[in-house]
């Protein structure tokens, strides 16, 4: 079969420059009191915490654009605004809520489950998520990037039971894209490497990160490509976002969407079911609803397995089945995610 010519244009995206997306990672917010004034908040009404902070605030303002001024409930806020009670001790939640560490089988490489493995490939990210699981992960000691890959990549080469190479982080797509096509290069040089996966939250909130440098590489790889995004509601997708996923799709990768279960901000059946039906309309897949990792900082933030449980009961009775996520939660040291329903 004649494999058919790549297409000359990708479908529009908005790109104002070509480096659009380094541009909005600088203008990104950096404080408390910066967000909250671009919001007309204030900080003692949201219980907000302006102090210096382990993990800072970051915020792009194309993501906070989305945002509702004035409503301190907006739930794309609440994902990223920083509140006091982060600072509360609660039993449970720990730094490494899912076993990283103890699965590390080279600088940056973790191999949890059989068959694949993970990449660290940077600490860096375009938002901070209060609720990251990675979010006391000793980037500095642990990425995969380093020394041009060549430790990763002996790492990958020397297990032929590995065929499948998942990119995550941080958030992958924050490194250039040269750097990326410096790692698929040398993943193509490593037979028993069949598929890649790549795991990033920047389509969502700063869609100019897909830009034709990005689809030109994923097009031209020689592997079948998953693209899997993290949005958790469907006031996250808007009309710049949507362009980015279908040009994602044009460029031949599989886009799956995965979601994690957050108190005040997705855990109704409403806001799950108009998330999933967003999703779909722009032919991307639902495929896992999280259970909050119990990581340090992020207690406020979770959801119990009975109530997830409920509403993806509620999604099969309302949704064709291909549109409702598994319900899972990660457990350390089992060979693959806990599926609850």
């Amino acid at each position: 079969m004649i494999a058919e010519p790549m297409p000359a244009e990708w479908p529009p995206i908005s790109r104002p420059s070509a480096r659009a997306w380094q541009q909005g990672l600088r203008e990104a917010i950096r404080s408390v009191p910066e967000l909250l004034a671009v919001l007309g908040l204030d900080a003692e009404a949201v219980d907000a915490d302006a102090a210096d902070l382990a993990f800072p605030i970051l915020v792009p303002r194309a993501f906070a654009a989305r945002m509702r001024p004035g409503d301190p409930r907006d739930p794309l806020l609440r994902q990223v605004l920083p509140l006091r009670r982060e600072r509360e001790a609660t039993p449970g939640f720990v730094a490494d809520p899912v076993g990283d560490l103890a699965r590390l089988a080279g600088p940056g490489v973790l191999h949890k489950y059989p068959g694949r493995v993970l990449l660290i490939a940077t600490g860096a990210c375009a938002v901070h998520c209060r609720y990251c699981f990675r979010r006391h992960f000793p980037y500095a000691g642990e990425l995969a990037a380093r020394e041009r890959w060549a430790p990763a990549l002996a790492t990958i080469a020397a297990d032929p039971s590995i065929r499948e190479v998942i990119l995550s982080g941080g958030d992958p797509l924050s490194l250039g894209t040269p750097r990326l096509a410096e790692l698929s290069e040398g993943l193509a040089a490593i037979p028993h490497v069949r598929r890649l996966r790549i795991h990033t939250r920047w389509p969502i909130v700063l869609p100019a990160r897909v830009d034709r440098e990005l689809l030109d590489w994923l097009g031209a790889l020689r592997w079948p490509v998953t693209v899997v995004l993290h949005a958790n509601h469907a006031r996250e997708i808007d009309d710049e976002v949507a362009a980015a996923l279908g040009a994602l799709r044009a460029a031949g990768a599989t886009v799956l969407n995965q979601a994690v279960l957050l108190a005040g901000i997705n855990d109704t059946v409403e806001v799950q079911a108009a998330l999933c039906e967003r999703l779909g309309d722009l032919g991307v897949v639902p495929y896992y609803l999280h259970l909050l990792d119990p990581v340090e900082g992020a207690a406020h933030f979770a959801v119990d397995a009975r109530r997830g449980r409920a509403i993806v009961g509620r999604l099969r009775e309302r949704l064709p089945g291909y549109l409702v996520p598994r319900l899972a939660r990660e457990v350390p040291g089992r060979q693959s995610k806990t599926v609850l329903a």
